[in-house]
Formats: C-alpha cells, structure tokens, sequence
C-alpha cells in the first residue's frame, strides 16, 4: 500500500537530508544533527534498553562517556559542563535511572549547571498497560529540581523538545531539563531543526545600576559578598576591578561552590559562614553591603536578629530573579553578573578616592607540626598539597567537615580552579573531577574527597582509568563522617556523647581503586607526604592518594 501524499512527500524530501541517500530522516538523525551544531557531542550515560535506539549508527565524532552508576554519569556532566560553559548531554535510564540520579541532578540544579538530561521510556504503543521499565509520571520525577521537563506529544516533536531544552538549560539562571523520550520515537520520520540564534544573557536594568552605582559613591565603607555566579560569568576579574576602584573589603558568601574572589588579594576578607548572627558580626562596620552573584545569605542553622548590620544598606546583583525574590531587604539588580559590572565599571570613578581598608589578620600560616609515627593533621596534609600543587591546577573537593582547614591552607588564586557543590549533597566530586579533566584535555586535576563523600561514586575511579585520565584522587581518611560529629553540639550532643552512624573504619581505598586499575598510595605519617603528592601529581593517567589524617 501507498503512503499518503503528506508521507511521500516526506519520504522525497529525506532521501537527500543528512539521513544519507534513500534513507528516512529521522528523529535521530535530528537530535544528532542538532547537538552537533550546539556542541553538545559528548554523551554522558549508562545505557539501558529504552535507550539503545539512540546510539545505533553512534556518530564517529561524538564520544559516549560511561558511568558506571547514574549519579557517576550527572556528576560527571556537571562538571564538564561548568569546565566548558555549554550544556552537556545526558541519557539515563528510564525512572529507576532517573531516580538514581536525582542526588546529582539535585546538586546540578542549586550548582545551575546547564545539562540536557534525557531517559528512556516504554514504546508508546505499550503505555497505556503500564508495562516493565515504564516510567509511570515520567515528566513528575525529576521536578522539582529541572527548569523545565517534558514528555513530547509525537515523536515528531522530540528535535524540537531538545532544542527548546537546550535553550531553557543555556538561558540564565541555568540549570538541568529533562527530557522524556519513548523508545520507539528515534526511528521515526522528522524534519531538521532550523537554525536560529538565541541570547542567553541578560543585561541588568540600567536605572537599577545607576540606583547601585551611586549608592557605592556615596558611601563611606563598603563591603562586597561574591559568590559562585561571579566564576559562572567569567566576570573574576572584572569583579576586582571593581573592588579596587571602591576600596571594598571582599567576603566569599556561604556555601559557594566556585572560585570568586583571589584569596591573596589585599582586599579579601575572608569567608562567611551560613549564619545569620556571625554573618551580621562579620560585615558589622561597613554602611553598604553589595552581594555580587550570590544570595543574600544561605543559611543553614536558625537564626535570629537583623540580616545585615544596622545602617547598613543591602545591594544585590544576581542572575537569579528567585533568588532576587527572597532576598530579604534592599535593592535588587537582575541580570548576567559580568554585564552588570561592566556596567558599573563605565562609570565615573568616585570623585573622593577613599583610603585602603585595613588588611584582615590572618595567624602566620606555619607548617602545622607534624610528629613522626602519628597521623598528621589535615591542616599539615593541605599545607603540604598547596606547596606541592600549580596554582592553575583545578582541585574538586568534597570533604566538607574539612573545607574550614582547605580555606585556611589551600587558597585559590585563579578563576575556575575550585569547585564543590552548592547543594551539600554528597557523591558530587569524584565523578565532577572526571568531568573537568574531560573539557580541560592535558590539564591534571585534583579531586580532594572526604572518605565518607568518596563512597557515595566510587565508581568514578572506574571512568577515569577507562579514558585514562589525568585526576589525582586524594582521599582525606579519618575514618568517621567527622562533620555531622563536629555539627552535632548544635543539636544539643555533649563533647562525649556518642553520634550513632558516623564511625567508618575498616575502608581500604587503595585496594578500592586497584580492583577498578587505578594505581594507588596509601601515606599514614608526615615523612613521605610531600614526595608521594610530588609523584603523584606527575605523569600520566589517574592516581589515587589515601592519606589517614587525624
């Protein structure tokens, strides 16, 4: 039987599209076609059988990055897409991959990475007697942590589902979609996406520039708060122009998971911590507080009082406007971080030049001791990595009960040398240091892990060894999850008592990374410290480092 008139058509137009000679265009070939005009050629996955269709006649110039565990394949994304800028594509399998995910794609969504994330579903013919694999509320599942989740009515429609997904990933504040893809749709006919250019920035009201730029003139102190988005906008350097044109003093906010401000500059003043009351104490002085590409503020303990000093006012710029929303008081500008300092920088610069605030007091930063035969400190370990280290290296950490400790020793000079989670979720870094050393091909890169954290994605150890990348794994061992202990007097525990869940003995990270191939030390004392990181961050491929810290 002959098709219709509308299908032969169709089927006239598909023997010359990129499909090749007398073969359909298909849903695929769109989907393929499209993320290799937007960049989006490699692949970050675990397969499963609703997903096979998409990867028959897998392009040559694409590259399939496997994770061994889908939170290993969304930790891996979130990182390469934060090292590249663009939006990284993910395929998962159906909800139960999904589900496993949802930790990553969590911690993707607070980090506002831009990931295309797509899963697998039943074949459409079969939905509507709930067969195996189906996801029952496929677009429900991921929400509330994707900008925007769809299941395409026809499979028609998926090229066009993907490419407005791209497009809501890119647009800022970024983040996560999700996409729903029936397994029977690859295969069937399609057209090619047009081309079109879209603006994923955008520029802050002016008038609320203005409004902020004459606040910081007329002012007597000020203090800027940076946080993750100033990295996210490339606008590091712009933002220490800025501070030095003003004389401001430079806090990192609470909680920010990139590099923000260079921590050896005269004006930085530290970090704040997720507390309404030290947060107060910590910028009481100054008449003008300008929170630049960071809430105002995170905080993770009840609190209590004001949120800002008295007489002090609060500005915001942020690319957020959610964030923009709760923020409690002041003035709001919302927009692309980089364009809105630049903004303020055309500015005339003040007509008085005020003085230089006083540099902040920081202890003399000595080699902690370290005494022969018992496990050194963490703050020895990371003194010990920051003198061994180039400070263009990019570390990826996910030891929280030790970030206090890495903020006093390991401090970063450099945008896009630092990265952690901004969501507290755990099992982030190793997989994310497997994606930073993807989009930053030759560069080694550090992932220093708690012990706790590393068990979480494991598996990571695995991708890195299989596309033989440049990662030093250093594992910071106390054998216990030390920051719900240290955190547990807030809640009322006594110095003695017992935390139930937070002891860890008896893991082997060494032995663990050698049943995946990756080569590993283990250093229990101070002596050979310096010489095995030397080695270790030498050479090709992956390493690991278990260092048993006290």
């Amino acid at each position: 039987m002959t098709g219709s008139a509308p299908q032969q058509n169709q089927q006239k137009r598909d023997t010359t599209a990129p499909g090749g000679p007398g073969r359909a265009y298909t849903v695929r070939d769109a989907v393929i076609d499209f993320a290799r005009r937007v960049g989006m050629t490699s692949v970050f996955a675990n397969p499963g059988s609703t997903e096979l269709p998409m990867f028959r006649d897998f392009p040559a110039d694409f590259r399939y990055v496997l994770g061994l565990q889908e939170a290993v394949v969304v930790g891996m994304a979130d990182g390469y897409a934060q090292a590249t800028g663009n939006a990284a594509l993910v395929n998962l399998h159906s909800a139960a991959g999904v589900g496993n995910a949802m930790g990553n794609l969590f911690t993707a969504f607070r980090n506002r990475t831009p990931l295309v994330v797509t899963a697998g579903q039943q074949a459409r013919s079969i939905l509507p007697f709930d067969p195996f694999l189906a996801a029952s509320q496929a677009t429900e599942l991921p929400k509330p942590y994707v900008k925007w989740s769809i299941e395409p009515a026809r499979a028609q429609d998926v090229p066009l589902a993907i490419a407005r997904a791209y497009a809501i990933a890119m647009q800022e504040p970024r983040g996560p979609v999700f996409v729903s893809i029936p397994v029977d749709d690859w295969d069937q006919p399609a057209e090619r996406v047009p081309e079109r250019a879209l603006a994923h920035t955008t520029r802050p009201e002016p008038a609320m520039l203005a409004n902020i730029g004459a606040a910081l003139d007329a002012c007597a102190r000020p203090v800027f708060v940076v946080g993750g988005a100033v990295d996210r906008a490339g606008a590091a350097d712009d933002v220490v122009r800025l501070a030095e044109r003003h004389r401001a003093r430079v806090f990192v906010a609470p909680m920010t998971g990139r590099c923000s401000f260079p921590e050896k500059h005269p004006l930085f003043a530290g970090f704040l911590p997720a507390m309404r009351e030290r947060i107060v104490e910590l910028l009481g002085g100054h008449d003008l507080v300008f929170a630049i590409g960071a809430p105002a503020f995170i905080y993770h303990v009840e609190g209590h009082g004001p949120h800002v000093p008295p007489g002090a006012a609060l500005y915001q710029l942020i690319d957020d406007p959610n964030t923009a929303a709760w923020t409690p008081e002041g003035m709001a500008a919302v927009g692309n971080v980089r364009l809105g300092v630049l903004d303020l920088l055309e500015r005339p610069a003040p007509a008085v030049e005020r003085a230089m605030p006083a540099r902040r007091a920081v202890p003399p930063r000595a080699m902690p001791p370290a005494v022969p035969g018992e496990r050194m400190s963490v703050a020895y370990a990371l003194q010990t990595l920051a003198e061994v280290r180039d400070a263009g290296t990019t570390v990826v950490e996910e030891a929280p009960s030790s970030r206090p400790v890495m903020q006093a020793y390991l401090p970063y000079e450099r945008p896009g040398t630092f990265l952690t989670m901004d969501s507290g979720g755990l099992g982030y870094g190793m997989p994310a240091a497997v994606g930073v050393a993807l989009a930053k091909p030759g560069e080694r890169v550090i992932a220093l892990i708690g012990d706790g954290s590393s068990m979480y994605s494991i598996q990571a150890i695995w991708s890195a060894v299989q596309l033989d990348l440049p990662i030093t794994f250093v594992i910071l061992n106390n054998t216990r999850y030390a920051a719900l202990q240290d955190f547990a007097p807030v809640f009322g525990f006594a110095p003695t008592d017992p935390v139930q869940g937070t002891d860890l003995p008896g893991l082997d990270f060494v032995t663990l990374a050698a049943g995946m191939g990756c080569p590993g030390v283990r250093v229990s004392e101070a002596g050979p410290l310096r010489d095995t990181l030397g080695r270790a961050l030498a050479g090709q491929g992956p390493k690991l480092v278990e260092l048993l810290v006290a």
